[in-house]
């Protein structure tokens, strides 16, 4: 389907026409407009907006400008528009484009949302059931290889004030798994983790760092293959709910980044052009709920 973000100078050709100037949009489509704004008026930069038909589908997505603009081209139909934003409630709206037309929704002004309740002052721990840590890696410069950690263990104290919380994290490094046996029992040899003479990774974090909203940083320190790194996890906190067995339990999403040169995890096997068989990037991606412990 054809949608697309505007801007940038106007381009002549066959078959375009616009209702803004400067804007070319193709005769059977229309324009899709609206500016976000946040209870006091400013404009809500980078707030994530997607248009979507009829059947739910996703037409097109992006962010808002710097003036907190949305202006994109639709083929003529019915969609609804929904713009997002950190610390904000979602915005929906109809909008019901025609060939040719402009369908402006003016000033969209989102309102503060409440943060979500957080877990109450005492110990908590990981419930591994409900969680997973995985992680992303490049392979030969060009796919991506995905794996996790299938055994791990965590406690969470949380204090009074949430920000002088802490939390002790400690991963079983032979636990890796790719899907590949071959490649598994390669990543936990002595060319990578070397898991007979480093068999855990430990995280420690005494630093909880409000963001704004649903958002949090959590620093502390990464212990993997001996060594010892500051590391800083993007955190969503995703609120409180209650299990099948009615126990209550907190959950959120966290992400981070590592480079493996900087925990001594330089082998790398080149291939017959020169291409390192793992990139030095890793990308750690963890959805973890928490119990009280019991």
């Amino acid at each position: 389907m054809f949608g697309r973000l505007l801007g940038g100078k106007a381009k002549s050709g066959a078959g375009f026409s616009s209702g803004v100037p400067g804007l070319p949009v193709p005769k059977t489509a229309g324009l899709l407009s609206c500016r976000v704004l946040d209870p006091v008026g400013e404009p809500v930069r980078q707030a994530e907006f997607v248009v979507t038909d009829g059947m739910g589908r996703k037409v097109i997505g992006g962010e808002t400008d710097p003036f907190g603009s949305v202006v994109t081209a639709v083929p003529s139909g019915d969609y609804r528009l929904a713009v997002t934003a950190e610390g904000f409630t979602p915005f929906h709206s109809p909008a019901v484009v025609a060939e040719g037309g402009h369908v402006g929704l003016g000033d969209v002004t989102l309102q503060v949302a409440h943060p979500p309740q957080l877990p109450t002052p005492g110990d908590w721990e990981i419930e591994p059931m409900h969680s997973q840590i995985g992680f992303t890696a490049r392979h030969i410069g060009m796919a991506r290889i995905h794996g996790r950690f299938n055994t791990f263990a965590g406690a969470v104290r949380i204090a009074d004030r949430m920000e002088d919380s802490a939390m002790h994290v400690v991963i079983d490094a032979a636990s890796i798994d790719t899907n590949v046996q071959m490649r598994d029992d390669h990543l936990r040899s002595s060319d990578f983790l070397d898991v007979g003479r480093y068999p855990t990774l430990e995280f420690y974090s005494d630093r909880f760092v409000h963001r704004g909203g649903h958002r949090w940083s959590v620093s502390g320190a990464l212990t993997l293959h001996g060594v010892s790194r500051t590391v800083t996890l993007d955190t969503r906190y995703l609120g409180l709910g209650n299990g099948l067995e009615g126990e209550v339990r907190a959950a959120c999403r966290a992400t981070t980044e590592l480079h493996r040169e900087d925990f001594t995890l330089t082998w790398q096997t080149m291939l017959a052009r020169g291409i390192a068989a793992v990139g030095s990037s890793i990308e750690i991606d963890m959805d973890i709920q928490i119990v009280p412990k019991g």
